[in-house]
């Protein structure tokens, strides 16, 4: 039951950072001029790739919104292991810890590349998503 419930506590956490994230992505804008100087080079600066012309900008969001889908999935991921954690929790085994390790790559993400609140929140559901792992599996 311990399982379940970390499981599931990280499941609500991953949503709250998925619209979170998508929210403040699609509405971030510079407050510098550099920086919107940069913004705007992006959307307008083009390259070609297999045959069709695409922006930097064009790639930065899709590449943003990845990230919420992706975030999305972790959060249904998180509650079908907190289900399987209470009715066959050998099953977890293995994917509960290579759960846990696709997220102790973002806590060193996190850590080197954004700031506080994504380090804590990596760091939470970490703890979380470890900490299950360990009880389905002891």
């Amino acid at each position: 039951m311990k399982a379940t419930v970390l499981y599931r506590i990280a499941a609500a956490l991953f949503i709250a950072f998925a619209i979170g994230h998508t929210f403040g992505f699609l509405t971030f804008r510079p407050s510098s001029p550099e920086g919107l100087a940069v913004l705007e080079s992006m959307r307008r600066v083009h390259f070609d790739a297999g045959g069709r012309s695409y922006s930097y900008g064009g790639w930065y969001r899709g590449f943003g919104l990845s990230i919420s889908a992706t975030t999305f999935f972790w959060a249904y991921l998180s509650w079908r292991l907190g289900e399987m954690a209470r009715t066959i929790p050998h099953a977890v085994g293995a994917l509960g810890w290579a759960f846990f390790a696709v997220q102790m790559v973002g806590v060193v993400l996190a850590f080197v590349y954004f700031g506080p609140p994504p380090m804590l929140l990596s760091i939470l559901v970490t703890g979380l998503v470890g900490t299950a792992a360990w009880f389905t599996t002891h």
